[in-house]
């Protein structure tokens, strides 16, 4: 017997549709895949979120965008905008980049203060932050620090890449992000989780929510394994994450 049941994997998954070279009919078919698969969320271009939440409204798909995205170095009045602009779009959810020359600087009041806010705008409407860390980037003092942050300002998950730095998410640093965030925070991989052993691996670790590209592929083999009926393809998926 498996040790899953599809609803669970699925429900981890935000599909991921953020490769710059997507085109419109491109991010289209990906947000139908996302529906065939009944996954947790699409993650789309900031551009396209208010067709990406008027194609799914009446699904239990969450639509999603991202914030300060890739590099996180906006300044903190543009991310508050783009919060702003995607909540009004009829985003659910917020992939937020934290200022990552600001960690390397160690200016914590900077990061916990532009954290804080963007939180506070997304808890103010009903709706969710996930903050990006860029793992990649950073050593495991610095990690454990925005851990802290994350859980004093409420952020509802912690995750550990864009999928656009020199690395994703590692086994080491999600049980790391996992220990040093409160129970109330939720953990996040993005990058490098690309089929459904890896998905289990890292649900395993208490991981809830996995960015990905090859959403076909990893609950095609689900489905697969659990004697579920095939979905017929809607979208080549390479949509890049």
């Amino acid at each position: 017997m498996a040790e899953f049941e599809y609803h669970d994997v699925a429900k981890m998954i935000d599909h991921s549709l953020l490769n710059p070279t997507l085109t419109t009919d491109d991010l289209e078919a990906g947000i139908q895949l996302a529906l065939a698969y009944d996954v947790a969320s699409v993650c789309i271009m900031p551009y396209y979120m208010k067709t990406c939440a008027e194609r799914l409204a009446g699904s239990t798909v969450k639509a999603s965008t991202t914030i300060g995205f890739p590099h996180g170095g906006h300044t903190t009045a543009i991310k508050c905008a783009e919060a702003e602009r995607a909540i009004a779009d009829g985003c659910e959810e917020l992939d937020m980049v934290v200022n990552i020359s600001k960690v390397l600087s160690g200016d914590w009041d900077y990061v916990r203060e532009e954290v804080k806010q963007i939180v506070d705008i997304a808890h103010a409407a009903g709706q969710k932050v996930k903050v990006i860390f860029e793992n990649s980037y950073l050593n495991d003092d610095q990690k454990i620090r925005l851990c802290q942050i994350c859980s004093e300002v409420n952020a509802d998950w912690v995750k550990t890449s864009t999928g656009y730095g020199s690395g994703g998410a590692t086994q080491e640093d999600l049980k790391l992000m996992r220990e040093h965030s409160a129970d109330h925070v939720q953990v996040k991989a993005a990058g490098g989780v690309r089929d459904l052993d890896a998905l289990l691996a890292v649900r395993a670790i208490g991981v809830t929510r996995c960015g990905a590209s090859r959403t076909a592929e990893i609950l095609g083999e689900a489905r697969k394994r659990l004697g579920m009926p095939e979905i017929a393809a809607t979208a080549s998926d390479n949509s890049g994450y």
